[in-house]
C-alpha cells in the first residue's frame, strides 16, 4: 500500500474570530492511501493548536505509520496512533479505500441506513454586536445560527443577533470563555431569546463546577470531550457531547463515542473544524439522528473542493462516492 500526504490551504469568505483568535484560512492535510490494484481513498484533517498540533507534527504523526504500512487497516490503526487530527485522516482513507474496493459505500460496511439530508447550524463568528446583526440579518433564512460568544460584551452580541435574525433557532459556543457564575447568571437571559444550547461554557479541565449543577440552558460538551476514554467524566457535567473526527481521530472511534454516549443518556452535537466537504463527508454518517448538526465547514470557505457536498441553503446532501465514502 501507498500513502501521500499533501496540505492545503483553502482561504476564508470573511475572517473567523472565535474567543481564542482570529484566522482568514484553513489549513488543511490530506491523506491517500492506494492499495495494490490501484484504489485509492482519502481523508482529511485539520491540525488544530488547541490540541498542540501542528501541520508538521502531524505530518510527522502520519509518516511513523510507514513501517508496516501493508498491514495498516481502521481496527489496529486505533492502537497504533493516539485521538487526534492524524489518525482522522488517515482512519477515513481507510474507509474511503475499503468502500472502494468492496463496491460499497461506507454507511454500508458500518450497517447503517442510508444517510439523509441534514440541516447544518450557520456559524457566525465573534464580532462587535452591530456587525453580528448585520450577518445574522444576512443568515436569517437559516433555520439554526450558531453563535461564537465569550467576551464581554456577550449579552449585547446576542440580542443582536436575535434582532437580526428573529426565527431562527440559537446555539450559543462560549470556547471556553465563561465560569458557572457567568452562565447561571446569562440563563434567564438566553432562554428569553430563544437559546437551544451552550457550548463548552467553561475551560476544558477546569468544568467541575458544571457536575450537579442546575443547567435551564442545556450544555454540551466539546474541549472537554474527546474519545471514549473522556466520556465517563462527562456526567453530571454536561447534557450533550459535541463530536468531531478531528478530536475522536477518525470516523472508527466517532461512531463507537456516539454509541457509548447515548447509551449513556448524553445528547448528540456533531462537529467541524473549519474545512473543506472532505472532511465533512465522514462526518455526515456520525451526524444521522443527532440533536444538532454544525457541518458549515465548507460555507465558510471562499471556495470549497470542486466536488464538493451540495447545500441548499443549510441542507446538505449525501456525499457522492467522487467525493468520499
Amino acid at each position: 500500500m501507498k500513502l501521500e500526504t499533501r496540505t492545503t490551504v483553502f482561504p476564508l469568505a470573511e475572517v473567523f474570530s472565535i474567543s481564542r483568535g482570529s484566522r482568514s484560512e484553513a489549513v488543511v492535510v490530506e491523506v491517500e492511501v492506494q492499495s495494490e490494484d490501484g484504489h485509492r481513498g482519502r481523508g482529511e484533517c485539520v491540525p488544530y493548536a488547541r490540541y498542540n498540533e501542528t501541520v508538521d507534527s502531524v505530518l510527522a504523526q502520519i509518516e511513523s505509520l510507514r513501517d508496516g504500512l501493508d498491514d495498516l487497516n481502521t481496527d489496529n490503526l486505533q492502537q497504533r496512533m493516539a485521538p487526534g487530527a492524524a489518525r482522522n485522516a488517515v482512519d477515513c482513507a481507510l474507509w474511503d479505500l475499503q468502500a472502494k474496493r468492496s463496491g460499497q459505500r461506507v454507511w454500508q460496511l458500518l450497517g447503517q441506513h442510508a444517510p439523509s439530508t441534514l440541516t447544518s447550524a450557520y456559524t457566525l463568528s465573534l464580532e462587535d454586536p452591530a456587525i453580528m446583526q448585520q450577518k445574522a440579518a444576512r443568515e436569517a433564512h437559516r433555520p439554526l445560527l450558531k453563535i461564537k460568544l465569550g467576551g464581554e460584551e456577550d449579552m449585547a452580541r446576542l440580542e443582536a443577533v436575535r434582532r437580526g435574525a428573529p426565527k431562527s433557532r440559537l446555539i450559543v459556543d462560549a470556547n471556553e470563555g465563561w465560569d458557572l457564575a457567568l452562565y447561571q447568571s446569562l440563563a434567564p437571559h438566553l432562554i428569553q431569546l430563544g437559546v437551544d444550547l451552550v457550548e463548552q461554557p467553561l475551560p476544558a479541565g477546569d468544568d467541575e463546577a458544571l457536575r450537579g449543577a442546575e443547567r435551564p440552558v442545556p450544555i454540551c460538551a466539546d474541549e472537554s470531550c474527546h474519545d471514549r476514554a473522556s466520556l465517563p467524566d462527562m456526567l453530571g457535567k454536561y447534557d450533550l457531547i459535541n463530536i468531531k473526527l478531528d478530536k475522536t481521530g477518525g470516523l472508527t472511534e466517532a461512531i463507537a463515542l456516539r454509541a457509548a454516549a447515548q447509551s449513556a443518556g448524553l445528547g448528540i452535537m456533531v462537529g467541524c473544524m473549519v474545512s473543506s466537504s472532505l472532511a465533512m463527508a465522514p462526518a455526515m454518517l456520525v451526524a444521522e439522528g443527532a440533536s444538532f448538526v454544525d457541518l458549515d465547514g465548507p460555507l465558510l470557505l471562499a471556495e470549497d473542493r470542486p466536488e464538493g457536498l451540495q447545500f441548499t441553503g443549510s441542507a446538505i446532501a449525501p456525499a457522492a462516492p467522487t467525493l468520499w465514502g
